[in-house]
């Protein structure tokens, strides 16, 4: 198993030595979400101002975090994109 994968079954198997009650399960699933890697915040900063689709709006952003991940986006990985075209200069849709 992947070392990440390995952490979180410990961490699962510490926090409920008998197993997870059914009603623990959504609660979990939503801490184990994916999450953007800076790398692909990078990147899907640098393919909206390669496609000359900036300023980006948010849902832009998601449109494009989507293709990357194959995943609908998370409101946190929306801002982490649109804070991270902000640091590099680039105006929001609603800045312009």
């Amino acid at each position: 198993m992947p070392v990440l994968l390995n952490r979180v079954v410990a961490w699962l198997r510490e926090g409920y030595p008998t197993g997870v009650p059914a009603q623990d399960y959504v609660a979990l699933l939503a801490l184990l979400r994916r999450r953007l890697t800076d790398e692909e915040v990078a990147a899907i900063a640098t393919e909206l101002a390669d496609e000359g689709m900036l300023p980006a709006d948010g849902t832009d952003i998601a449109v494009s975090i989507t293709k990357v991940t194959d995943e609908v986006p998370s409101e946190a990985d929306v801002e982490r994109v649109q804070e991270h075209l902000a640091f590099r200069g680039f105006p929001g849709a609603d800045q312009t």
